[in-house]
């Protein structure tokens, strides 16, 4: 009786790892879509249509662009939670979705457990920046001014729920501040108006920043990366200023549907990884503002479990809502 105990769980072992085998060994078997769930010319369209074409390569089958835009990333999220987990649909990904998702009432996937991490692709930086007209020129004279008069300083943003939005949200929450939000309709105006003065302090990408601050048309505060940015050495980081606790950078990365076999999502963080690690992918990104980067499957999965609740609260506390 032992004996066929025994030999039944062999058999069942020898089974999966056949399983696993021919699951990776049949992958890909057709086109692959990466599904970007914002317009064209975003980042995320920018890394992935600079993937596809070297993916596509490496797998030896077509890897195709989707744009699939509608509730801030939501819709295109759903998508791919909802497809087919055989590694043929995959999610152009950003750390918007974790927080969109909290912002929309009925949202029908869950960021953590529907999808199974592939790589990080690329990080982008935020910088405070300040209108010269405030005569505001560090973070501490930023605070000291808010809290002095609560609502005399206004910042703008995109609009409600983008990343300068919430950074500010976040740098409102550590500097104990109020101030005056004034959403907008995409960075044009938002930016146009803050160069002008009617916008008095907001977060801008520290690529698009750094130009105005060397024209002496912004001042620099601090930028939202954990470390000091190469294209902005002399801008110090908010730890360095006394405000704990404001890492606001951009992340974009690649998600498969979870229960995508592991033999899969492994082929696909190894290929996507070596992509990012080109310096020809660096360069293009760069050039877009973006910095390319790789992980582990772990290292990223462990990046979305700490920042989901981390912008939830933020949500909840600012009840911050997109409906």
């Amino acid at each position: 009786m032992q004996r066929r105990k025994m030999a039944a769980m062999v058999m069942a072992l020898m089974g999966a790892i056949s399983l696993g085998a021919t699951a990776q060994s049949s992958y890909p078997s057709q086109t692959i879509k990466i599904i970007v769930p914002f317009t064209p010319g975003t980042g995320m369209d920018t890394i992935a249509r600079v993937v596809a074409p070297r993916l596509s390569e490496r797998l030896g089958q077509s890897v195709v662009v989707q744009n699939v835009p509608g509730a801030s990333g939501n819709i295109g999220a759903d998508a791919v939670a909802k497809s087919a987990p055989d590694g043929h649909t995959l999610l152009m990904g950003a750390n918007t979705m974790l927080m969109a998702s909290q912002m929309y009432k009925n949202v029908a996937f869950d960021p953590v457990k529907d999808f199974s991490s592939i790589s990080m692709a690329a990080y982008g930086s935020l910088m405070l920046v300040a209108n010269p007209k405030t005569g505001i020129k560090s973070v501490p004279e930023l605070i000291k001014q808010a809290q002095a008069k609560p609502g005399s300083i206004n910042f703008g943003s995109p609009g409600v729920g983008t990343p300068h939005h919430m950074a500010m949200e976040l740098f409102k929450l550590e500097s104990n501040t109020f101030m005056l939000h004034v959403p907008y309709r995409g960075s044009a105006g938002y930016t146009q108006d803050l160069l002008g003065g009617e916008i008095n302090v907001g977060f801008l990408p520290v690529h698009i920043a750094q130009s105005f601050v060397k024209g002496g048309r912004l001042n620099a505060l601090a930028v939202g990366s954990p470390k000091r940015h190469p294209v902005a050495l002399d801008v110090p980081t908010f730890a360095e200023v006394g405000v704990k606790r404001i890492d606001v950078d951009l992340w974009y990365a690649f998600f498969a549907p979870s229960k995508t076999p592991a033999e899969v999502v492994t082929r696909l963080n190894t290929e996507i990884a070596a992509i990012m690690r080109q310096s020809e992918v660096k360069d293009i990104l760069a050039k877009a503002g973006m910095d390319a980067s790789a992980s582990t499957q772990a290292e990223l999965a462990a990046i979305v479990v700490k920042d989901y609740p981390r912008w939830g609260a933020v949500i909840r506390t600012k009840q911050i809502s997109a409906d």
